[in-house]
C-alpha cells in the first residue's frame, strides 16, 4: 500500500493475529551461571559510552525500563559484541550463534556444537549452549527455502528465518499444511524446520535527516534512512519498493530534492537517492520531539540487543532484534536477508532509519501490526545496502570517506569496505581478525578499534 501525500500523514492500522506452533526444539544444553563475570578490560563498541538521551528515553518508555536499566542495557550490548566475535572466530565452525538476555542484556549465551568448547565460553563470561546445527547449517537450510521461494508461490508462507536461539530455521504460514508444503518443495522435510501459524502478513509500508518524510514522483511518501556519499554525490540509503531508478523525490517541505540512483526490490529492499546541490548530508537520525542523534558507525547488534526506529509517520519507537537474516513474501516477491525486531512500525515509515544506539543497523522494509497494539517490523541491513551499492556511511564528525577503488588489495584495511566477523586483514604489517559486522571509518582502524578487530 502507497501512502499518499494527502493522506500521508493519517496512520494506518494493520492487524494481525498469530497462535505460535512450533515443532519440538532439539535439545539445547545451558552451561554456566546466568551472568557469568565478564572478563575486564571490556573493549565497546565505538560510541557506546555517550547513549543519547533520545535513546535512552525511547527505551524506557517502550522496553519498560528505569532509566539505569536502560543505560546499563545499551551498556552491556556494546561490550557483549567483541566477546561474541571473539568467540565466533575461536570456534569456526562449530559457532551456532550468539545472543543477549535480560532486561539489561546482562546475559551472552554463545551456542557451539561441541561441549568441549563450553570452558572456553565461560572464559569469555557468556553462557554456553551447546546444539545439534552449526550457525552455517542453519544458512545453508535457510538458503534452500530461498531457492524454493524462486519456484513456488509464497503468500501463504510469508516469513522464514534462522532462530538462533532455538537452533532451527522456522518457516511462519497462514496455516501449517502450506508450511508444509512449503518445507518439501526446498527439500526440507526431515532436517527439523520449525513451524509458526500466524495470520500475520507482511507487506511495505510504503507511505536529510534519518525518519524525515520525502515523496516518490509527487505520488507516494517513504521516509529517509541515513545519509551517504558516493564520491562527490551526497543523499541517502531507503527502502527498494519505495521507487525505482530514475524516481524523482521532493524533500519533506515538497522542494526538490534528487533522484534514485539504484534500486533492487524484490530479492533485498534496498535503495539510495542522490540529491541535488540543495541538500546537505548529515549523520543525523530524527528522535522525539523534534531532537536528532548522531550516528557513529554501522556495527550490527546482536540477536536480543535494543533497536530503535525513526519514521516519518510513526516517529520515534524501540524494540528487540528477534533474528538476522530472515526472508519475507511480499505480495511484490520475496525478499531476503532481513532483520526481524519487535518494533512497531505504519504505512508511511518505509525507508526510516534503525539504529542501535548510535549504530546505523537498516532501513524499514515492512512488517505488520501499527504502533497502537504493536507489531513486528522487518529492516533491511544497511552495511549490505552500503557494499551493495558502493556507498560510505555519512558519521558524526566526518566528511564522507570515499568507497575504497577497485583493485585496491583486499588483504588490507581500508576505511569504506564493509567487512564480517571473521574475515582477515592487514594493517600496519600486523594481522587482524573482524569481531563484528560493519563498515570500516576513518576512525576505525583495527589499530584503535579493538571492539571491531583482534590481532590474529
Amino acid at each position: 500500500m502507497v501512502a499518499r501525500p494527502a493522506a500521508g500523514r493519517r496512520r494506518a492500522a494493520l492487524t494481525a493475529v498469530s497462535t505460535l506452533v512450533l515443532t519440538a526444539v532439539p535439545a539445547v544444553a545451558a552451561a554456566g551461571p546466568p551472568h557469568a563475570a565478564r572478563p575486564a578490560p571490556a573493549a565497546r563498541t565505538i560510541g557506546a559510552e555517550h547513549a543519547p538521551p533520545e535513546v535512552l528515553r525511547a527505551l524506557q518508555r517502550d522496553l519498560r525500563l528505569t532509566a539505569g536499566q536502560a543505560a546499563a542495557r545499551l551498556a552491556n550490548e556494546a561490550e557483549a559484541g567483541p566477546r561474541a566475535g571473539r568467540l565466533h572466530n575461536a570456534l569456526g565452525a562449530r559457532f551456532a550463534g550468539a545472543w543477549v538476555t535480560g532486561r539489561t542484556s546482562a546475559g551472552l549465551t554463545v551456542a557451539t556444537t561441541d561441549a568441549a568448547d563450553v570452558p572456553a565460553i565461560r572464559a569469555e563470561g557468556a553462557q554456553a549452549a551447546v546444539v545439534t546445527t552449526p550457525l552455517s547449517g542453519l544458512l545453508a537450510l535457510k538458503d534452500d527455502l530461498d531457492e524454493a521461494a524462486g519456484r513456488v508461490r509464497t503468500a501463504q508462507t510469508p516469513v522464514w528465518y534462522v532462530d538462533v536461539r532455538a537452533n532451527r530455521v522456522v518457516v511462519q504460514a497462514t496455516s501449517r499444511s502450506a508450511a508444509n508444503a512449503f518445507i518439501e518443495a526446498a527439500g526440507a522435510q526431515a532436517k527439523g524446520v520449525g513451524i509458526r501459524v500466524s495470520a500475520e502478513r507482511p507487506r511495505p509500508t510504503k507511505d536529510i535527516v534519518g525518519g524525515d518524510a520525502y515523496y516518490i514522483d509527487a505520488v507516494a511518501r517513504c521516509s529517509v534512512g541515513f545519509s551517504v556519499t558516493k564520491a562527490e554525490q551526497q543523499g541517502f540509503a531507503t527502502a527498494g519498493h519505495c521507487g525505482r531508478a530514475g524516481s524523482t523525490t521532493t524533500g519533506f517541505d515538497d522542494t526538490d530534492q534528487g533522484v534514485f540512483q539504484a534500486s533492487v526490490f524484490p530479492g533485498k529492499d534496498m535503495a539510495w537517492v542522490g540529491v541535488n546541490s540543495d541538500w546537505t548530508a548529515t549523520a543525523a537520525v530524527r528522535a522525539e520531539a523534534g531532537t536528532t542523534i548522531q550516528v557513529s558507525g554501522s556495527v550490527q547488534a546482536l540477536v536480543g540487543a535494543s533497536v530503535c526506529r525513526s519514521g516519518s509517520t510513526s516517529g520515534w519507537h524501540c524494540g528487540t532484534v528477534e533474528q538476522h537474516d530472515a526472508s519475507v513474501s511480499y505480495p511484490d516477491g520475496p525478499v531476503d536477508g532481513l532483520t526481524r525486531t519487535t518494533v512497531c512500525g505504519e504505512l508511511g515509515d518505509s525507508g526510516g532509519s534503525f539504529v542501535a544506539g548510535t549504530q546505523a543497523q537498516g532501513v524499514t522494509s515492512g512488517g505488520s501490526g501499527d504502533c497502537t497494539s504493536g507489531g513486528t517490523t522487518y529492516f533491511q541491513p544497511v552495511n549490505t545496502l552500503l557494499e551493495e551499492f558502493g556507498l560510505t556511511l555519512q558519521t558524526a564528525g566526518a566528511t564522507g570517506t570515499p568507497a575504497p577503488q577497485q583493485g585496491t588489495s583486499t588483504d588490507s584495511w581500508a576505511p569504506g569496505r564493509v567487512y564480517e566477523v571473521g574475515e582477515t586483514v592487514t594493517f600496519s604489517g600486523v594481522d587482524y581478525q573482524c569481531l563484528q559486522n560493519h563498515q570500516a571509518q576513518t576512525t576505525g582502524s583495527p589499530e584503535a578499534a579493538s571492539s571491531l578487530w583482534q590481532r590474529s
